[in-house]
Parts: C-alpha cells; sequence; structure tokens
C-alpha cells in the first residue's frame, strides 16, 4: 500500500493503492479545490433552470437540467472513487486533477449553448460541453492506465475503467459530431449513459479497487453541501428582488429569509441524521447503488435552489408563471429530494420501517398545503414557510421516534 503519512516533497510515485481501512482518513485540500469548479457548474445548471422555468419552458427547463447535472455529477463521482483508492499525492496526480478542473470549467461554459439549443428545438448543441468531457475524461483514462501498471492486484478493474470510459466518451464525441434532432437523442444519451453506469459495474464486480468507506461518505456529503449553496443563492435572489422592488425590508422578506433558510437546514438535518459512513464500512458491496443514487439527491437539492430562484423572477414581475406553479418549481424538486432520500435509506439500509410511511403522508400533506393556499391566493412567501415544514416532518420524526429505529436498522444491518 501506499504511504499516507505527511510527505514534504510530492515527486513522482507508483499508484500502489492507499488503505481502505486507514484511520483518520479525510478529505484533503486537493479534493476541495477540486469540488470549487463544481460550485460553478450546478450553478449554471441551475440558473438555467430557472430562467427557463420562469419563462415557462418547461420541457427545455427539464430535459436541459438533467442532461447537465447527470454529466456534472458523474464525472465528480468518476474522480472522488479514483481519488478514494489511488490519491498518493504526487506531482502527476495533482497536474491530472488540475487537467480535469479545467475540463469541468469547459463543461460548464457550454451548458447555457445546450440549454438555448433545446430551446430552439432542433438539434442539441452540446459540443463545448462534450469538449470538456473529453478533457476530463482524457486525465481520468491516463490515471487509470498508471493505475494498471502500478498496482497489479486491481490491473484487471483498472483496465475495464479504461475501455468502458474511452467506448463512452467516444459515443458522446460521434453523438456532438452527427447533431441529431432532439427526438433522436433520447435513446442515443440513454445507451451512453448505460455504458458509463456499466463501467464500475463491470470494473467493481471482482477485485474492487480500495476505497475508503469513510471518506466517500464525507467527500458525498461535502458535495451535497455544495449544492444546498444553491438553496441559499436563491434565497437570497428572492430577498434581492423583493427587497429592491419595494425600496426597503417587509414582512413577505422576512418570510422568504426564513422560508429559504429553513428548507436548506431541514434538507441538510435529514441527510446527515443517516450514519451512512458506517454501513458503507459494513457493506461496501452495497456502495454502488447509493453512490448513483446520490445523483438524484444532487439534482433536486440543486433545483430546489433553482425554484427559490423562479421566486425571485416571480416577485420582480419578470416570471410567466402564476403563484401556484412557482410554489410548484420548489415543491416538486422537494417531494422528489423526501423520496430520493427514503429510497436511498430502504435500498440501502435494507430495513422496512413502517413509521416512515407516516413520515413520507406528513411530507406530503405539508406539501400539498402549500400548493393549496398558493391557489386560494395566499402569498407566495408565506407558502414558501408552509413548504419549509416539509422536511421539518422528517427530522421531527428521527428526533422524537425515528432514532430509535435507526439504531435498532444498524444493530440488524
Amino acid at each position: 500500500m501506499a504511504e499516507t503519512g505527511h510527505r514534504r516533497n510530492h515527486r513522482h510515485r507508483p499508484l500502489s493503492g492507499r488503505d481502505p481501512g486507514q484511520a483518520h482518513r479525510a478529505a484533503t485540500p486537493l479534493e476541495l479545490l477540486f469540488d470549487l469548479t463544481f460550485v460553478v457548474a450546478f450553478g449554471t445548471a441551475a440558473n438555467e433552470l430557472a430562467h427557463y422555468l420562469a419563462e415557462g419552458h418547461l420541457g427545455t427547463a427539464a430535459g436541459g437540467f438533467v442532461f447537465a447535472v447527470g454529466a456534472v455529477a458523474w464525472c465528480w463521482m468518476n474522480y472522488s472513487w479514483f481519488a478514494s483508492a489511488y490519491d498518493n499525492d504526487d506531482w502527476v496526480f495533482r497536474v491530472a486533477t488540475m487537467v480535469q478542473m479545467v475540463g469541468v470549467i469547459v463543461l460548464t461554459l457550454g451548458i447555457e449553448d445546450m440549454f438555448a439549443s433545446l430551446d430552439r428545438g432542433t438539434t442539441m448543441d452540446n459540443r463545448v460541453m462534450v469538449f470538456g468531457y473529453v478533457v476530463m475524461r482524457t486525465s481520468m483514462i491516463f490515471l487509470w492506465v498508471m493505475a494498471a501498471r502500478h498496482d497489479p492486484a486491481h490491473a484487471p478493474a483498472a483496465r475495464k475503467y479504461v475501455w468502458t470510459i474511452s467506448a463512452a466518451q467516444a459515443g458522446w464525441v460521434v453523438l456532438a459530431l452527427l447533431a441529431l434532432p432532439v427526438p433522436w437523442l433520447l435513446p442515443c444519451c440513454v445507451a451512453l449513459f448505460a455504458v458509463e453506469v456499466a463501467g464500475p459495474v463491470l470494473a467493481e464486480r471482482r477485485g474492487a479497487t480500495p476505497w475508503h468507506a469513510r471518506h466517500i461518505a464525507e467527500r458525498h456529503g461535502l458535495l451535497l453541501l455544495i449544492t444546498l449553496g444553491e438553496g441559499v443563492f436563491g434565497t437570497v435572489a428572492a430577498l434581492n428582488a423583493l427587497v429592491h422592488t419595494e425600496h426597503r425590508w417587509t414582512v413577505d422578506a422576512a418570510l422568504l429569509a426564513v422560508a429559504g433558510i429553513g428548507l436548506t437546514f431541514g434538507i441538510w438535518w435529514t441527510y446527515f441524521a443517516i450514519p451512512w459512513a458506517e454501513m458503507l464500512e459494513r457493506h461496501r458491496e452495497r456502495a454502488y447503488g447509493w453512490g448513483v443514487g446520490h445523483v438524484l439527491l444532487f439534482g433536486s437539492i440543486a433545483a430546489t435552489g433553482a425554484g427559490l430562484h423562479v421566486a425571485a423572477y416571480f416577485l420582480e414581475g419578470a416570471a410567466v408563471l402564476g403563484s401556484t406553479a412557482t410554489v410548484l418549481t420548489v415543491a416538486v424538486p422537494v417531494s422528489l429530494y423526501v423520496l430520493a432520500l427514503y429510497a436511498l435509506y430502504l435500498i440501502f439500509m435494507r430495513h422496512r420501517d413502517p413509521f416512515h410511511l407516516l413520515l413520507l403522508a406528513g411530507t406530503v400533506g405539508v406539501l400539498v398545503l402549500a400548493v393549496v393556499l398558493a391557489g386560494l391566493g395566499v402569498s407566495m412567501a408565506w407558502c414558501l414557510v408552509v413548504l419549509m415544514f416539509a422536511p421539518a416532518v422528517t427530522v421531527v420524526g428521527f428526533e422524537t421516534v425515528g432514532h430509535r429505529h435507526l439504531a435498532e436498522a444498524m444493530r440488524e444491518g
């Protein structure tokens, strides 16, 4: 195994694999720097989602956002799982990471063009995004080739990563060059995403790479915090719109501040109530489904922030949506987040808890109430305050009863 102590130099060293049982393993400063590029990527995708939702272009908004978030989250996951297994912090790894950061920025620059092309409804212009993807994937392939050369025990897995990543990337390049009509894109994109997803399944089936369970759990938690930043941004945007429209602070402005931050805080509380790291240590074989499930969590949280931004457009008079539809732009992603979280818990923990059905019913009741109030003419600020209590249902349930059920599930698991 690679030496894990503090180093004073960054000379090139073999990618011999990290110790998956290393104590006190934590995210490195390089990984945190890498994550900063994804702040911009998620922010751009959420911004475009909010823009097209406010204009009433729901198909463009949903399709473009799913494509962008899927690409961004998948790139992050590929790098993070590799780094968990092989980060030796030498100059080669650092430069390869920098190259991937450049690729993320290039991909981000292409998100706006991709949304605009979908809105025109002819072909999808994802050429800039694919170029950024090529930059990232070339670096990723290089790292996996190095791992196959330096770590014979896991060389078969590394080579499978090389071939599946290369095949998928070649497919994305061909798809970008063909510029197919939008109706033809969906089956092609689904097929290429299937190749992307199949890669880790094939590679990790025998001789899994030496990733670190607690490190991986921390890394996913950190990216979730980044996507929660979109909720803070959406709250600030809504407040800025309201305060500048009224030229003063109002009751609605105060309510929006409470609702936006309360909603963001509630989502944070629900996610970090579950000891994901401990379960990953016990059941490494369940890790892949757990990781893929996080794409839904990341996307729904970023979309919640975009919904709050749509509220800002509404308050500025720049949205074609009515009050009810605007509330739905927040309620729908919140509901998707809650469903994804409970589904991930069920699949990963293998524990069916009837109490969760009661909590889900309460959450649905809060979401429906917020939308109904908007339809009855209640101000949007008050509707968002009501919506804030959707994740609070889970928080209260966990803190009063659910924590005992979780402890039981942990003992059984």
